[in-house]
């Protein structure tokens, strides 16, 4: 996921385009030092605006192909009282002026946005008598700047320029952007094309929220009812029960106190039936998860010097974050080995039964009660909870979409179903590319349980043939492992499609269809039936065994990550669909056996230092909470930057303090909704349905085995 979106989001940000990617910041040159100048005067753009419409008459306002209708005459009159206002002096109209942002300083160095002041201009809330007020409406504008300076157009399509205004709010976009574009021509001196759109809609935003509906009614007191019954539950526990042993079990599932202690409970005892050093993996593999999120919030933030994005994208540093992506394979990788492992033994214990119908029942309730909830938060609460002149329509903000295709999230098909007929889709500025790749999903993060719940599905397949035919079995999903791999190949270099500059086509089927993303898990599953198979065996490695190993290991990590840092946007080399196809296919297998490795070292006494760091006892209550991060984090990500009113500064250093507050609350919030509906929807389930997990044996006889 991060590889594509930090990829599509540099194709905005790199003065450049697809065809010249080695091209430099320095090769673009002001074509004339007037227009420059000329420029400038937009630096006062809302004097101007108001002294050129002293006079305004309704025909200002309406476009030449239509003729005024009942909003414009409104939109006149109110606009007519702000004129008035300013001439005699008023303050709410001089707040109206005041709160206009302009061409902002630096736009040669990529500072391409001026937020204005957004609370003063939706807190105007004038009355003008008869009952009514005249409040104050936000738009962000767009300016045709880039192209006076000389900047080809397929750069100035992708970097525009925007600025905050202010109009009174019964004016439409479409009465904004022809009194906009009426000033420009005449300050600019150029003729703008018919089609050409300064400002839109759905930038536009005023103090007026809407009433509450029905289910934002049905969140609010779903949410209440969970909560008021974990406080009497914990109240219970607290106060009213003296023998923790006896609490019953219904009060045990809500209670805060008692949920709270498993959740902070830490071992450091051996359990056989617990590998200890996934705690670690799965933690680290969240980290890596929010923190490339973070950086896509940062590139995608109202920056005050996108031109150091190009020089960071040059940087190993970036690969780093650009390859995040194999953080969500470690999680399908975790997930494919802990179905093999736990799924075997309980088929041991039945004797070879396995029963399917229960197994889909139980995963189903385990996982979708959380994402139901979010769900509805992110449609009705989210968009409450902050405000902002970017807030509910940037970034990974896209509340329309659960409203048509939430089931297909419920239903785990929306990797497959959510609007895939779209195909490609043209770009034409910096926050398209962002929403370009995620749209038409419902819950963006939500398609890695997609993909997780459909090879599930399929997992008793794999199961039944491992456990019948055991090493033949095997052979047929190794079989299958490569035979996708080689599908993948042959389907990027068909096809042409790249990660490196992607399509809408090429890059949604390659990044988030099972078919194309199921190496990681299969491997996982593959590794679980062997230590399936050695369970009890300790294996006497000779040290050269042991650093070669490790060295393999190490190398296929560090060969996955940085193998591409030579290409892509801004390099200085190539590379051709054929090579990228066998990198994307083939780095999607080496990753997850080097996690084997990883796990099968630390597990046989070979792990030193990592082993010591992977299995401390400090990862267990993230590790437990991990689910729940990884679904709230966007949601602390979008509202903290999506309530900013300020421009910001794009550095590592900036990126780091952003993470550590977005993590921080991230993990505050996954408390909350961990005690709240994870823990009393499994505890419930668990009530309710036969408990499928193996019982705790005792750790069999170790047979030593020299290699």
């Amino acid at each position: 996921m991060a590889t594509v979106l930090i990829v599509v989001l540099l194709f905005g940000v790199v003065l450049g385009n697809p065809e010249a990617p080695g091209l430099e910041v320095r090769d673009l040159e002001i074509g004339d030092l007037n227009e420059y100048h000329r420029i400038a005067r937009l630096r006062h753009l809302s004097e101007e605006f108001f002294s050129y419409y002293r006079n305004v008459t309704l025909n200002d306002l309406v476009p030449e192909y239509r003729i005024p209708t009942v909003q414009d005459v409104q939109c006149y009159k109110e606009f007519s009282l702000l004129i008035a206002g300013l001439t005699s002096g008023k303050l709410w109209a001089y707040k109206m002026i005041d709160s206009w942002g302009s061409v902002p300083s630096g736009i040669l160095m990529g500072h391409l946005k001026d937020l204005g002041h957004y609370d003063e201009c939706v807190r105007i809330d004038q009355d003008i008598g008869s009952g009514a007020n005249l409040l104050g409406k936000y738009c962000l504008a767009q300016l045709p700047v880039l192209q006076l300076l000389g900047v080809g157009s397929a750069v100035s399509s992708l970097l525009s320029l925007q600025t905050a205004v202010c109009f009174p709010a019964s004016c439409s976009a479409e009465n904004l952007d022809t009194l906009l574009a009426r000033v420009l021509q005449q300050i600019l001196g150029v003729e703008f094309s018919s089609g050409l759109s300064l400002i839109k809609e759905g930038t536009c935003k005023t103090a007026e929220r809407e009433s509450y509906d029905g289910l934002t009614i049905f969140t609010i007191t779903l949410l209440s009812i969970f909560g008021a019954a974990v406080a009497i539950a914990t109240f219970y526990d607290y106060f009213l029960c003296e023998d923790q042993t006896k609490l019953p079990a219904i009060l045990k599932v809500f209670s805060a106190r008692a949920n709270s202690r498993a959740l902070f409970r830490v071992t450091s005892k051996p359990n056989p039936n617990v590998i200890e050093c996934l705690h670690g993996i799965r933690c680290m593999s969240l980290i890596w998860v929010c923190y490339g999120h973070n950086y896509i919030v940062q590139i995608t933030s109202p920056n005050i010097n996108y031109v150091d994005v190009y020089s960071w994208i040059k940087t190993p540093f970036m690969e780093f974050i650009n390859e995040g992506v194999f953080a969500v394979d470690t999680f399908f990788f975790i997930s494919g080995l802990l179905v093999a492992m736990v799924s075997l033994r309980a088929m041991e214990r039945a004797q070879g039964k396995l029963n399917v119908p229960l197994m889909y029942l139980h995963r189903y309730l385990r996982i979708t009660p959380m994402l139901a909830v979010a769900i509805i938060v992110h449609m009705k609460i989210l968009p409450l909870m902050a405000d902002g002149p970017l807030y509910g329509k940037w970034n990974f903000d896209n509340y329309d979409n659960c409203k048509t295709d939430w089931y297909w999230t419920l239903l785990y098909v929306q990797n497959y179903a959510a609007n895939s007929e779209v195909g490609y889709i043209s770009l034409h500025f910096l926050l398209k590319l962002l929403k370009w790749f995620y749209m038409f999903q419902c819950m963006i993060q939500a398609w890695y349980l997609a993909i997780d719940m459909q090879l599930y599905i399929l997992a008793p397949i794999f199961l039944f043939a491992v456990y019948k035919w055991g090493k033949i079995g095997a052979a047929g999903v190794l079989a299958l492992l490569l035979g996708l791999a080689i599908f993948l190949i042959c389907y990027m270099a068909i096809n042409e499609y790249s990660l490196v500059v992607p399509t809408m086509a090429g890059a949604a089927s390659i990044s988030h269809h099972t078919h194309f993303r199921a190496s990681g898990w299969l491997v996982g599953f593959l590794f679980g039936y062997f230590l399936h198979t050695i369970r009890g065996k300790a294996f006497k490695l000779s040290r050269p065994a042991v650093w070669a190993g490790w060295i393999v290991c190490l190398a296929l990590i560090f060969t996955v990550i940085f193998a591409m840092y030579p290409y892509g946007i801004g390099k200085s080399k190539s590379i051709s669909p054929v090579a990228e196809a066998f990198y994307v296919s083939l780095s999607r297998i080496a990753w997850p056996l080097a996690l084997s490795w990883v796990i099968f070292a630390c597990m046989q006494g070979y792990g030193g230092l990592a082993n010591s760091f992977l299995t401390s006892p400090l990862w267990q209550p993230l590790s437990k909470l991990s689910f729940s991060v990884y679904i709230w984090h966007l949601f602390v990500q979008n509202m903290n930057a999506g309530r900013t009113r300020v421009n910001t500064y794009f550095s590592d250093y900036d990126v780091m303090l952003r993470f550590w507050q977005d993590f921080g609350f991230s993990v505050l919030i996954a408390y909350v909704m961990y005690i709240l509906i994870e823990v009393p929807c499994g505890g419930l389930e668990s009530l309710l349905l036969p408990n499928r997990r193996p019982a705790t044996q005792a750790k069999p006889e170790t047979r030593t085995e020299v290699v």
